[in-house]
């Protein structure tokens, strides 16, 4: 597996838990398995490895759920947000791209977990697109902007700010 040196930060919905990588792995997958639609709640899980010598937990510390006896979740105990996959004994985690502060630096070159794939994945790219949240939630959205309580997707000092 190739290592590809680059920066990559990534953390938490709310800020809590943050990180930092200075290797991604040529690995970036979407997993369609059970058991990684459970874990983030969604149709399927896309992931990409970290080097575990090359990751550095920058802000909190995920809290894990043991999801077998060879693998451990890790997430935000404040938020929920899904972060990373680990295999017990593996040199490697699994970070959901999701959790990256620019998802563009892993994108998927591979599916695996086909068994649990579900068929609507082949419908997607057939739904009509129906604009995006400022046209679709028009009322909302300038409410949601002014009380956004995300982390933003960079490192800050300090989050919530003071």
């Amino acid at each position: 597996m190739k290592r590809l040196d680059i920066i990559a930060t990534g953390g938490c919905q709310c800020g809590a838990v943050r990180y930092r990588t200075t290797q991604l792995l040529d690995n970036a997958h979407i997993c369609h398995c059970r058991m990684c639609q459970k874990a983030v709640g969604n149709l399927f899980a896309a992931l990409v490895g970290a080097p575990n010598d090359r990751l550095e937990w920058t802000r909190g510390t995920p809290a894990t759920f043991a999801s077998s006896d060879l693998a451990e979740r890790g997430f935000c105990a404040a938020c929920g947000t899904p972060l990373f996959y680990h295999g017990k004994d593996s040199p490697r985690t699994g970070l959901t791209i999701g959790s990256l502060d620019d998802p563009d630096l892993a994108p998927p070159g591979i599916q695996v977990g086909m068994e649990g794939r579900r068929a609507v994945i082949d419908l997607l790219a057939t739904l009509p697109d129906c604009g995006t949240t400022e046209t679709d939630m028009a009322q909302e959205a300038p409410v949601i902007r002014a009380s956004n309580h995300q982390h933003p997707d960079h490192d800050t000092e300090q989050w919530p700010p003071q």
